[in-house]
């Protein structure tokens, strides 16, 4: 007994407070996140993205940035992640092992989203790149964390794999893009000569990220926000500045192979799913 109530009753109270905190912590955090996209993208005056950082984040900021439609995927993310945190926030998820597990990391995940934002607006590049390394590590830990335990129903699946997994995809190639960016501004010119080369090697170590990511989660849209990404970035290089061929095939090349590892880890968890339910 506990102040007159049995120990299971405290211990209920005791989850259910918990879980009201979690939800209020990621509302507040996707808030957050959403004012911070507004005023980073200048909807309350000021440049927008591709033109902060004397442009180093733009389309044309480095031989690894994506051409500006690819970040129409912000949208979809967003709506996925407000649709997420309304989701998570009702009384059947209060308690859900799964999003006790997973809830902290996808709120601090939110939070340096935003922060991003306002760090390329008011700091500089190079912080940039810190915060955005350090949401692809927050986001790669809610990866593995929603891997050790499975959706409990479709809407898990779509709002919670699917919205933050999109968000992990997106991030691995945005990381690329910005770490590039910034090197670009500090590298000696000297450099230039072995560009190809270098954004050869980065964009295998994206297909290797982006594989195993998809084989270990059994999940697609980590490796279609990559892919996405990868696209556009071919593109750019394609038919913008800085132009180069050996690296647009490079992208087209791992977005092809990353979509194919996708489809083959989903229809292995599908397959390992049936196995287990028939016995």
């Amino acid at each position: 007994m506990h102040g007159g109530l049995p120990r299971r009753s405290v211990a209920t109270m005791d989850s259910r407070t918990k879980g009201i905190g979690r939800q209020t912590l990621i509302i507040a955090a996707a808030s957050f996140m959403l004012l911070a996209a507004a005023v980073g993208a200048g909807a309350f005056g000021g440049a927008s993205v591709d033109d902060l950082q004397d442009g180093a984040l733009s389309a044309q900021g480095s031989y690894l940035a994506p051409a500006g439609p690819a970040f129409s995927i912000w949208s979809l993310i967003y709506i996925g992640l407000i649709a997420y945190t309304v989701w998570q926030a009702l009384p059947a998820q209060r308690q859900d092992a799964r999003q006790q597990a997973v809830g902290g990391w996808i709120a601090a995940s939110m939070v340096l989203n935003g922060l991003w934002l306002v760090t390329a607006r008011y700091l500089t590049l190079w912080l940039t790149v810190v915060v955005i390394a350090l949401l692809l590590a927050v986001l790669a830990r809610v990866i593995v964390v929603l891997g050790r335990f499975p959706a409990r129903n479709l809407a898990d699946r779509i709002l919670t794999d699917g919205a933050n997994g999109l968000h992990f995809g997106w991030v691995t190639i945005a990381t690329v893009a910005n770490t590039a960016a910034w090197l670009t501004q500090i590298a000696p010119e000297s450099w230039a000569q072995a560009a190809d080369a270098w954004a050869i090697a980065v964009l295998v170590v994206v297909l290797v990220i982006g594989a195993a990511a998809a084989w270990a989660t059994g999940r697609i849209a980590p490796a279609l926000a990559t892919a996405w990404g990868l696209a556009w970035l071919a593109v750019g290089r394609l038919t913008g500045e800085p132009e180069s061929t050996p690296t647009a095939i490079t992208a087209i090349i791992v977005a092809v192979l990353l979509v194919v590892v996708g489809v083959v880890a989903v229809l292995r968890r599908g397959a390992r799913t049936a196995q287990s339910t028939s016995r």
